[in-house]
Formats: structure tokens, C-alpha cells, sequence
């Protein structure tokens, strides 16, 4: 109590905050500290140092995506080795196949070297391009701008190749990323001022300009026409599961495969094992929010689990459990490292839940109402992107009118 409120006391009169009397008590209190030191003093270091800056930060997130990029290059090489006919190598023709022979490389799947070499021969070139294509618009609006080349475009160019087919056209690939930077990014101010992830802005575009090389069976296995082994499928499970005829129990499929990531698909999305480590990474050094990931886990499991009970005869996605939801598709890289984007994701804690919980939400409820996209994440988080902002406003406002609540009112606008 200060030595005003002490003598107001004194005289028998209360002294309210918020009245005229409340002006002359902060003038009052300013020369009263002039020469006293007041109770409420700061202890400690009155200021806050964090060495995560915007580079570290988009290294630890290269290196927890180091994990996929080994599969990535491992499992394209693996798919495209079994699905070869041995007797057809040696006549493959390509730059691809040239490159192995010039390195003594085989054709067989039990050789990690040889599936990451041959794997390696896919990713790469899509990185690279990416590299170029995107780094070029990043440096002309950096120019253009007269502000420096910032570190945002490391994660995206890391991202973007992970998550397409290997047999994707690589101008194609640099139609897409261009879009995904100047389209979904730089016309919003480059990065942190985008509202919807990037990559995932690259991919959808590429996949509605240019359906037929990103979707069906063919584009997920990187071998040339004519080489595959007989009554090779190149479908994902996720495609072959769409088609289910039987119980889905019935079905005699691999969940530890599935988990591990030994099944075609999008380069670096086909192990749940990978995304579960380089999470784990995220997580520990407080880069990717544990909320979002948990939300996500939930909303499939609930939603997984209503589908369950309410059951099908004629659909059997209905009987999926959500452990399976969680190894299929781009489910778990997405989750780990597109839906976690602290730029498009909402910023409160309670915020973050809600926006994992309706991601995994609307991916089972994608995937089982809807006969004609097997895949969900994709959309799924591009329009929680869109609705972040809307789900952080609301407990906001909600956290203003408590504050204003508890204080009698004052301070309401």
C-alpha cells in the first residue's frame, strides 16, 4: 500500500481505481519511488535470449526429415527393384539405368546400397529442381523487395519432393513449386506472412493442372514401361484398400510393412516409422507442437472409432481402425511436418488441439465417405490453413471477455 492509499485510509475514504483519484495516484507513486525502491521489483535477468533464430530453426527441421529422406531414396529404389524384370535389365534404357551400370550397381531389391543408389536417381533431380526453380523466384522477390534471402524456402524445397510421385515430369515439378512460393507465399508478404503451407500449395496445384502423373497406379513405382515383373501392381495401399471387396480383415495386409514404410507411394510418405522419429525431434527441441500432433491422433482414433460402430455392408472402410489410418497414405508425414508449420497453424494452445483434432477428423471422414479420393491429408490441412485464424480469433475473444468479466468490466472496448 502506498503512502497515498495510507492516508485515504486514514481519512476514511476507499480508493477506487478507475476514478479521477486514480491519475494523481500514478503521479503520486512516481515520486514516491524516486528515492525509495518499491516491493515489486524484478529479481532476475529482466531479459529473455533465445538462440533459436529462423536458421537454426529450419535446420532442425532439414535433420528431422533426415529419417524420410533415407527412405525416401530406399523405398523408391526397393519398389523399383522388385517390380524389375530380371531378364529385361541389362536392355533398360535411360540416364537413370546408364548411371547404375556406369557404377556397377545391380538391380537387386536385397541390396540397401543398390535400392538407395537407384532410389537416389529419382529424389535427387526433383530436389535439385525444386532447388532452382524456387530458389530463383525467392532470390527475384528478395531483389525486388531489397531485403535478404531468409531461410523459409529450406524447409518448403525439402518438403515439396517428399511428397510427390517419383516418375513425376521435373518441369512439372517446377510448375508446381513456383506456384506453391509466388502464388501461396510471396504475394502475401514471403514467409510467416502465407496463410496456407507452401509445399502443400505446389502439390494441390500439380495434382489438379496434372491428375494423370500424379494419381493412379502407374506414377508410384519408378520403373520404365515394359519392365515390370509379371502381375506387378504398381498401386499404393491406400489405392488398393479403396477397392476393397471383402471385410477388411479379410484382406491378409501387412500393418508392420506399412509402418516401416515398405509399400509404393509419395517418396518420403510411405514410413510412419521415419515421420515418428523425426517428430519425436520436433518435439524435443520445441519446434513442432506436441498439441497439434496429439489433436490429430485423437480426431482419427474418434473419428475412426464412430465409422467402426456404425459399420457398412457395402463400404468396408467403415471397419478400418484408426492404427491403420495412421500408417496409410501421407497421414503421418503430415502430421509430423506440414500440419505442425507454426506460420499456418493457430497460435494458442488450446487452438492448436482443436486444429489437429477436426485434421484427423476430416482425414477419416474423407477417406470413407468419399469413393473417389482414397488420400485426405493434402486437403485436409490446406483447409484447417484457412480456418486457423478464424479458430485462434475465437479464443482470443474468448480469453478478452473473460479478462474483462473478472475485472468488473473495466477495459472493455
Amino acid at each position: 500500500m502506498s503512502a497515498l492509499e495510507r492516508l485515504l485510509e486514514k481519512a476514511g475514504r476507499a480508493f477506487e481505481p478507475g476514478r479521477p483519484l486514480a491519475r494523481f495516484h500514478a503521479l503520486f507513486e512516481a515520486t514516491d519511488t524516486f528515492i525509495m525502491t518499491p516491493p515489486s521489483v524484478t529479481r532476475g535477468a529482466s531479459h529473455v535470449r533465445d538462440a533459436l533464430d529462423l536458421k537454426r530453426m529450419m535446420t532442425i527441421v532439414v535433420i528431422a526429415m533426415l529419417p524420410c529422406i533415407f527412405m525416401a531414396m530406399y523405398n523408391t529404389g526397393l519398389q523399383a527393384n522388385l517390380a524389375l524384370d530380371p531378364a529385361k535389365a541389362a536392355s533398360l534404357e535411360g540416364w537413370r539405368h546408364d548411371v547404375m551400370r556406369l557404377a556397377g550397381m545391380g538391380y537387386s531389391p536385397g541390396s540397401v546400397a543398390a535400392c538407395l543408389f537407384h532410389g537416389s536417381l529419382y529424389f535427387l533431380p526433383l530436389y535439385i529442381v525444386t532447388l532452382a526453380a524456387g530458389g530463383f523466384w525467392e532470390v527475384l522477390f528478395a531483389v525486388v523487395r531489397r531485403h535478404e534471402v531468409n531461410e523459409g524456402f529450406l524447409v518448403t524445397s525439402m518438403i515439396y519432393p517428399l511428397i510427390l510421385p517419383a516418375t513425376l515430369p521435373l518441369w512439372q515439378a517446377a510448375l508446381g513449386i513456383s506456384f506453391g512460393v509466388v502464388v501461396a507465399k510471396e504475394v502475401f508478404g514471403g514467409t510467416g506472412m502465407n496463410f496456407v503451407n507452401p509445399a502443400l500449395a505446389a502439390r494441390a496445384f500439380v495434382f489438379f493442372a496434372y491428375p494423370a502423373d500424379i494419381s493412379g497406379d502407374k506414377v508410384w513405382t519408378a520403373i520404365p514401361p515394359g519392365a515390370a515383373v509379371d502381375g506387378f501392381s504398381g498401386a499404393t495401399l491406400l489405392g488398393e484398400m479403396r477397392l476393397l471387396a471383402r471385410p477388411f480383415g479379410e484382406q491378409g495386409y501387412s500393418w508392420m510393412n506399412a509402418f516401416v514404410g515398405l509399400e509404393p507411394g509419395s517418396l518420403g510418405e510411405t514410413s510412419a516409422l521415419a515421420c515418428l522419429a523425426g517428430a519425436a525431434v520436433l518435439i524435443a527441441t520445441g519446434i513442432g507442437s506436441w498439441r497439434i500432433m496429439v489433436g490429430a491422433v485423437a480426431g482419427t482414433a474418434a473419428m475412426a472409432i464412430v465409422f467402426n460402430a456404425i459399420g457398412s455392408q457395402t463400404n468396408h472402410w467403415y471397419a478400418v481402425p484408426f492404427w491403420w489410418h495412421m500408417v496409410l497414405g501421407g497421414w503421418a508425414f503430415g502430421v509430423a511436418f506440414m500440419a505442425t508449420d507454426p506460420v499456418t497453424a493457430p497460435f494458442t494452445d488450446k487452438g492448436r488441439l482443436i486444429y489437429g483434432f477436426l485434421i484427423g477428423v476430416l482425414v477419416v471422414l474423407i477417406r470413407v465417405v468419399n469413393p473417389a479420393y482414397p488420400e485426405a491429408v493434402m486437403l485436409a490441412i490446406l483447409f484447417m490453413n484457412v480456418m486457423a485464424p478464424l479458430i485462434d480469433f475465437g479464443f482470443v475473444k474468448a480469453n478478452i471477455n473473460r479478462r474483462a468479466r473478472r475485472a468488473g468490466g473495466h477495459g472493455q472496448a
